[in-house]
């Protein structure tokens, strides 16, 4: 369960990875309008929820007492350096919180905001969350770079000679294995752009 919930999770971090290598340090910042948020901010979001929700997760609530989730919407990044800086702070953070689970933790209680969850449900919201986020930075980074943005899926009008590609590739493997790169982005049957 443990190498599951890693790879769904490293699969979205590679997806943000991807969308921060193609932004200026400008595109980072932009903001659509005053109620909206820049990519800076959004990372700000997650690496807060990030290292409140894992830090010490089996033993502590996992909203801390330190954290201070409204100002995590105030933009005190200057840099794209600092950005990226705090979105592998989170994500090793949340890393280091899989690294703890084993069999015997996997349904015991921990706590988010006095709220009583298990270990893999706590995880199962996280994994719905993260993804959302990501989802608006990808979004934001395919706005601005328009035309010169590189996809991270199939690409637009390819979906059939992708599904053909893959086709020949699998017949007549054993289709009991999952080779979706959400959960096998390492795998070596995995397409080039999913591979870290």
């Amino acid at each position: 369960m443990k190498d599951l919930f890693t790879k769904r999770f490293e699969y979205y971090k590679m997806l943000g990875d991807q969308a921060f290598a193609q932004l200026s340090e400008e595109e980072i910042f932009w903001q659509h309008n005053e109620g909206s948020n820049s990519i800076a901010l959004i990372v700000k979001h997650i690496s807060g929820n990030m290292l409140s929700r894992w830090t010490n997760f089996l033993t502590e609530d996992g909203e801390k007492s330190w954290r201070n989730r409204d100002e995590e919407f105030v933009s005190t990044f200057t840099t794209k350096a600092e950005v990226l800086e705090s979105w592998e702070k989170g994500w090793a953070c949340l890393f280091g919180a899989l690294d703890q689970i084993t069999e015997e933790n996997l349904y015991a209680t921990i706590y988010i905001r006095s709220e009583a969850h298990s270990v893999i449900d706590a995880f199962l919201r996280q994994l719905a969350h993260y993804p959302y986020h990501v989802g608006q930075i990808v979004y934001i980074a395919k706005m601005l770079k328009n035309d010169d943005w590189k996809t991270l899926s199939i690409a637009r009008n390819k979906s059939g000679e992708f599904n053909a590609g893959m086709e020949s590739r699998f017949s007549g493997k054993d289709f009991g294995t999952n080779f979706s790169p959400v959960c096998y982005q390492d795998s070596p049957e995995i397409r080039d752009e999913f591979k870290q």
